[in-house]
């Protein structure tokens, strides 16, 4: 693993250290590129609404020009790309495409966090009825059908609510591997969330019969720190297991992106 393209800043309130940090971390432990891809700021209907997991609309002009400032002061000894994670939400894309061309985004990342939109839906992390993870899955698909987003994040994320791997979570499971492939998306294996599975002591994701599945099937896998913490960047054992399990799993895996820019 050389280019990690999930990572976080202090604006999403639950990531700590400064921008810098993180691209020090990246280049002493090797690697090549880092790619910024904090939770995106959406212009939400209730414009006083205020999300506890982004960044507020105001801080994209800092955001941006931080993570570009980074780029030409470390030219030459790392890429640094300017991303977000999104969640897909269909009303507010135009205005999410109207705000990646004007600042120039490098890419976006698929982070469905939320269903229908985050003031009303729900956490689809703590999902655990029938209809709910099939609508997941609906969305996700219809995201990746769009052709945005450079890949999708923990796209097992219901089953960190969800647990069990029955017939329905199978056939989710299925629904958005198959439109991964088609649409040549590749999903990502959150090492973020192997930590929280272990702390937890449970399967929560990534979730061993997906990424089995997966496999079986003919997906392409992505590794993604997901990082929070600049020195997450030195977790050798954790990203061994990653590749480990990929390979375990007869994962086909890149370690680049398509950007939106070339």
């Amino acid at each position: 693993m050389k280019n990690n393209f999930h990572n976080h800043t202090f604006r999403c309130h639950h990531a700590g250290g400064s921008d810098e940090d993180y691209v020090v971390a990246s280049i002493e432990n090797g690697f090549e590129t880092i790619g910024f891809s904090d939770h995106c700021a959406w212009r939400f209907e209730k414009r006083d609404f205020v999300s506890g997991m982004r960044m507020r609309e105001d801080e994209i002009p800092g955001y941006v020009d931080s993570v570009k400032a980074l780029q030409k002061k470390y030219d030459g000894k790392i890429r640094v790309l300017l991303g977000w994670e999104v969640e897909y939400f269909p009303k507010y894309m135009p205005w999410m495409k109207e705000t990646l061309e004007a600042y120039a985004f490098d890419y976006i990342i698929l982070g469905h966090h939320f269903s229908e939109d985050e003031m009303y839906g729900d956490y689809n992390g703590s999902l655990t009825g029938r209809k709910q993870i099939e609508r997941y899955a609906d969305e996700l698909c219809a995201a990746m059908e769009t052709g945005e987003f450079a890949y999708v994040a923990h796209p097992d994320l219901f089953m960190k609510g969800y647990h069990k791997f029955d017939k329905t979570a199978h056939a989710v499971s299925q629904k958005i591997i198959e439109t991964a492939i088609r649409t040549k998306t590749p999903l990502e294996f959150n090492l973020l969330g192997v930590e929280y599975s272990r702390l937890d002591g449970i399967d929560g994701y990534p979730f061993p019969s997906f990424w089995r599945l997966a496999g079986e099937m003919g997906a392409t896998a992505i590794l993604g720190l997901d990082a929070h913490q600049p020195e997450k960047y030195a977790n050798s054992e954790l990203i061994r297991f990653g590749e480990k399990t990929l390979a375990e799993c007869e994962l086909k895996t890149v370690d680049c992106i398509k950007l939106r820019r070339t």
